[in-house]
């Protein structure tokens, strides 16, 4: 699943225009590594993002194409 998809998926970023810039900005890396929007992210992967001051480390757990919004936290775990 490309990376902006997962983001928007998972409820961490609420839009995939705005996960988009982020990735784009250089403000998401995944396992260590600065990524585009279009990378492929898979079970496992390691994602930092930077909001402002803040930084969001996690890990992603499992890729569905949609899902509910209870059901998204259970996409990644924070870390």
């Amino acid at each position: 699943m490309r990376l902006d998809k997962f983001l928007k998926v998972s409820r961490i970023i609420k839009r995939r225009t705005v996960a988009n810039e982020a990735c784009d900005a250089g403000r998401v890396m995944v396992n260590g590594k600065t990524a585009k929007a279009s990378q492929n992210v898979k079970p496992g992967d390691i994602l930092e993002i930077a909001f402002g001051q803040k930084t969001v480390k996690a890990e992603v757990l499992s890729l569905t194409e949609s899902v509910k919004k209870e059901d998204a936290k259970e996409m990644f775990r924070y870390l």
